[in-house]
């Protein structure tokens, strides 16, 4: 079942942090001595997957040498740089130098990445029968099969794999429950069924299709797929003495411990050498007051529903999907583009991070329409990882129990939670026309997404306000996040609750809405899929 691993700390678990934490170390230590060589430099780099898995015994796998490679794979991954694959001897620093040299800021498509030889090449789409089967007298398996594809050898049932057609009859018909269906886990996530098999069986990437909302990579229980990280871009940053600033997704409550802890939050990016940090929930608020703009204006004269667009992996796919219906989107930027934005007016030179549960926001980040205002994206797993490589201890950080971001509603910050978006928008609709009804309607998944949208276009869904949400519970469910999903909810909700703002229309930067959006034109909008692609598909 997708999602089953989310919030159990495995191996898996383990592994990524140990990367995330060991690749900042060594960046920090760039900055921290100067008399540092390059060479100092790649030796570290290379040193690492000894020094994460020690020992010539094999911990996980079958071979010791089969398991660095793959952390050398996740090192370079979480370095921004591509795969090397094992066909020809190389370093795992290689290419380093040059990007560094470069400034890098953006990866080298693609975002999301199969590391080949650590995939299990997971049977999918496949039926077998299991020893549950009793070879009963009934043989209503046999039966069922439209393509004769199930006999009997020595009393128990047994599936011709080159006759079935995969149609699931013979498993849902047997009293024992003793067929079960194979699927890839990867492949179970996906909802934009982007995953297939290469001609190893190995799990393949349609990139045509993948919009990067990393559901994949967190149910593969072998860690064969991984993203991309700006881990380095953002310590260079840093280092260079120029001013870094984090805005931060409302999901980040409880997501290194605590129940909101904004003072601590404080403390612990100017220990990584942030200038400053600021809550995301605010563009949050700003993006709910244009969606209802864009409500009350459109809908139902204009347009026969309208999908909310915070989410940029739904956003992408409904758009790719239901081209005839894309404008339905609201074209409202992003929380993250909105917040970007403001700090942006008040520090023009500055490098912005956003921190936050999402792979899909580092492919939002990667169009050509956005870089101007977001220069990098970390999720709360790397940014853990940079705290781990500083040893800063969350919980033991100063908090004077009175911080807080005093700025952004309760309905901003519960965009974090699935069902907050569209709430917030009606809310906000409610605040000018408390007698005009809104219809809402939400799904989360793209699986569910994608039949809601079918729905929309069909018209089931006349003068709807329909939000999309690519993870099953909302932006705490992201493939970034640290705890598990339930918590993260609570926590959200809690936090929220202490705003002194109930509504987004009650945001003092409101004013700043005009300004905000100018510059960014239904033409940029109309270029979201065709860019994502183009930040997406491998260079060939």
């Amino acid at each position: 079942m997708a999602g089953s691993m989310r919030g159990v700390y495995t191996n898996l678990t383990e592994i990524r942090r140990n990367v995330f934490r060991e690749v900042a170390k060594v960046c920090y230590a760039m900055g921290d001595d100067p008399s540092k060589t390059d060479s100092d430099i790649d030796d570290a780099f290379d040193e690492l997957p000894f020094k994460i898995l020690p020992g010539d015994v094999a911990t996980y796998r079958e071979s010791v040498f089969l398991e660095r490679a793959i952390i050398g794979e996740r090192i370079r991954l979480a370095m921004g740089l591509p795969l090397q694959g094992v066909e020809r001897p190389a370093r795992i620093s290689d290419g380093f130098k040059e990007a560094e040299t470069a400034d890098l800021a953006y990866y080298e498509p693609p975002l999301i990445n199969v590391i080949k030889f650590a995939c299990n090449t997971c049977k999918d789409n496949v039926y077998e029968v299991t020893n549950a089967c009793q070879g009963c007298l009934a043989h209503p398996c046999r039966e069922i099969c439209p393509k004769n594809a199930i006999s009997f050898v020595d009393k128990r049932a047994f599936i011709d794999q080159g006759a079935c057609i995969h149609c699931g009859m013979c498993a849902k018909t047997c009293p024992y429950q003793a067929i079960h269906h194979h699927v890839r886990p990867c492949a179970a996530a996906c909802g934009m069924n982007a995953i297939g098999s290469d001609d190893h069986g190995r799990a393949d990437i349609d990139y045509e299709k993948c919009v990067s909302c990393g559901q994949c990579l967190v149910n593969c229980p072998f860690g064969a797929i991984a993203d991309k990280s700006q881990i380095a871009q953002v310590i260079w940053a840093i280092h260079s003495g120029q001013e870094v600033i984090a805005a931060v997704a409302p999901s980040f409550v409880g997501q290194f411990g605590g129940k909101g802890n904004v003072g601590k939050l404080r403390e612990a990016f100017k220990l990584l050498g942030f200038s400053g940090v600021e809550e995301v929930a605010l563009g949050a608020d700003l993006c709910a007051m244009q969606e209802a703009e864009d409500f009350l204006e459109e809908v139902p004269d204009k347009l026969p529903f309208m999908g909310t667009s915070c989410c940029p992996a739904w956003s992408v796919m409904a758009k790719r999907e239901f081209p005839e219906h894309a404008n339905c989107v609201s074209m409202a930027l992003t929380p993250m583009t909105l917040t970007a934005r403001m700090i942006r007016a008040q520090h023009p030179n500055a490098k912005i991070v956003f921190v936050g549960p999402c792979a899909a926001k580092k492919l939002e980040a990667m169009r050509r329409s956005v870089r101007s205002e977001v220069d990098f994206v970390l999720t709360f797993e790397e940014m853990a990882g940079m705290m781990d490589a500083r040893d800063i201890d969350y919980l033991s950080l100063e908090d004077d129990n009175k911080s807080d971001f005093d700025v952004a509603s309760t309905d901003g910050r519960n965009f974090a939670v699935a069902g907050g978006v569209a709430n917030a928008v009606v809310n906000a609709i409610h605040r000018r026309y408390p007698d005009r009804v809104v219809n809402v309607v939400n799904a989360e998944g793209l699986d569910e997404c994608r039949k809601m949208m079918k729905d929309a276009v069909k018209g089931k869904y006349p003068g709807y306000l329909i939000e999309g949400m690519a993870c099953p519970g909302g932006c705490v469910a992201g493939a970034g996040t640290l705890v598990a999903i339930n918590k993260s909810a609570a926590a959200v909700k809690r936090y929220a609750k202490k705003s002194p703002h109930l509504n987004a229309t009650e945001n003092s930067y409101r004013m700043l809405l005009p300004m905000l959006e100018k510059g960014f034109t239904k033409e940029d909008e109309d270029l979201e899929v065709a860019e994502s692609r183009e930040a997406q598909e491998p260079k060939r």
